[in-house]
């Protein structure tokens, strides 16, 4: 495929704008009751919960640096592994990953869009909103790449503005001195701060995403592990300065009584009357940000595997269009996919199918799992030398692993988990067989030409 050329500001803010969505506005007083109001826990706990999307980048960067082919994580397991388990890789993404997700945040768009006009939405037209905003962001992307980038380095720049804001109020004209050593010493005693660690790593999930453009990213092999770099560790900064901020601004004890109204607490008193209704127009552009950042990975991913032979009719989705160099065969099938599981996910809120869940941890709950493999790889390459750091090819694959446990134990308490688990095993073994079943058919082909 033809370069486009999406610069390193571009690639940094699609990660930024994919991880950052609407949650971390809303998380800081799920942290505080789980650490008993200690600030200084907080802080400690997302640091914790950072590990797996912080390691789990540098690690993965050391990946990207060394190719820079079409399809990130199936490039990189087909380099690291074989075509069979690339195979599943691409399919896991292209089937469950990007399209669940894609489904249930479109669906929040259309629930903060409601509020916004103060509209009593029924599930039906939420799902409705969630539908029109997904069909207006494929249309953006599937017309030229260079817009739906635009559109993303927009979208991060206008999100990260409540959250600079709220911090800066909150160390300008909060009680800084609350957050106290003796605090953390006291409230680490307690076993219940470990709740919110899974909670926030979920609120890292989406990092990966970056990887599907690599290949349209100028001067990849640099561009892109440096961009893996700098956005983990931005998001991180960003979201402990917001926390501290709006926790010594409001007061974690107000914070913990009122829930979630305790975002249009500070916003009312930042910005007036008027604060609720824009800290939610900005919640609305973080969440559609969002939907963005993942449907420019998912375009790509159908085409990524046609390439490879991977996908089935593999001749009609590796076609690229002339002018406006985009994979609009691609871009069709992973909107039909994307489309299907919003249907998927209407079905499951309105019937009650996944209380207190929803059909995007289906993916989230496996994907570290699969991260996994990727991280062992860089290990052995830290282990033989081809990796000189100690740090880069030791330490940080390692700590990466560590951060895929702490997502993994945490989610094994959902009692879904493992119904999730059959689910994603489900596609990944329909992906062997299937490519199983093309190598044959290849081999066979070919017995024939010679014979």
């Amino acid at each position: 495929m033809k370069k486009t050329g999406y610069g390193l500001f571009t690639t940094i803010a699609m990660i930024i704008g994919v991880v950052i969505g609407s949650g971390i506005f809303f998380k800081s007083d799920n942290i505080l009751v789980a650490t008993n109001g200690s600030i200084a826990l907080g802080v400690l706990v997302f640091c914790i919960a950072a590990i797996a999307i912080i390691f789990g980048s540098l690690t993965i960067s050391e990946l990207a640096a060394r190719n820079s082919e079409a399809g990130g994580l199936i490039a990189y397991a087909e380099q690291s592994y074989n075509k069979s388990i690339a195979c599943a890789f691409g399919w896991f993404q292209t089937f469950l990953y990007f399209p669940t997700l894609i489904a249930v945040v479109a669906y929040v768009a259309g629930i903060y869009i409601c509020l916004l006009f103060g509209i009593n939405g029924s599930l039906e037209l939420q799902i409705l909103i969630g539908l029109i905003v997904i069909v207006m962001i494929y249309i953006l992307n599937g017309l030229s790449s260079k817009l739906g980038g635009l559109f993303q380095n927009a979208s991060t720049i206008i999100k990260l503005i409540p959250l600079i804001l709220i911090a800066i109020a909150g160390i300008i004209l909060g009680e800084p001195s609350s957050i106290t050593s003796v605090e953390l010493s006291s409230a680490v005693k307690s076993t219940g701060w470990i709740a919110a660690i899974a909670p926030i790593a979920f609120s890292f999930d989406g990092w990966i995403v970056s990887t599907t453009i690599g290949h349209e990213v100028r001067d990849s092999k640099r561009n892109l592990p440096k961009a893996l770099i700098i956005a983990p560790i931005s998001i991180l900064i960003v979201y402990l300065l917001y926390f501290v901020g709006i926790s010594i601004y409001v007061g974690p004890e107000t914070i913990m009584s009122l829930g979630d109204a305790h975002v249009d607490l500070a916003a009312n008193n930042l910005f007036g009357m008027w604060g609720s209704k824009i800290v939610l127009v900005f919640v609305i552009i973080s969440i559609i940000g969002t939907v963005n950042g993942l449907i420019m990975g998912i375009i790509r991913l159908p085409y990524s595997l046609a390439i490879r032979n991977m996908f089935p009719k593999s001749e009609i989705f590796a076609n690229v269009d002339e002018k406006t160099k985009m994979p609009i065969n691609s871009t069709v099938v992973s909107f039909i996919i994307s489309v299907s599981w919003l249907a998927v996910h209407y079905f499951t809120t309105k019937t009650g199918l996944l209380p207190n869940s929803d059909i995007s941890e289906i993916s989230i709950t496996m994907s570290y799992v699969l991260y996994a493999l990727l991280y062992v790889k860089v290990l052995q390459l830290g282990i033989k030398k081809e990796i000189k750091s100690i740090i880069r090819g030791i330490i940080n694959p390692i700590l990466a692993l560590c951060g895929s446990a702490i997502i993994l134990l945490g989610s094994i308490g959902n009692s879904l988990f493992w119904i999730y688990a059959v689910i994603c095993l489900g596609i990944l073994l329909s992906a062997v067989v299937f490519w199983r079943n093309v190598s044959k058919n290849e081999l066979s082909n070919n017995l024939s030409e010679n014979i």
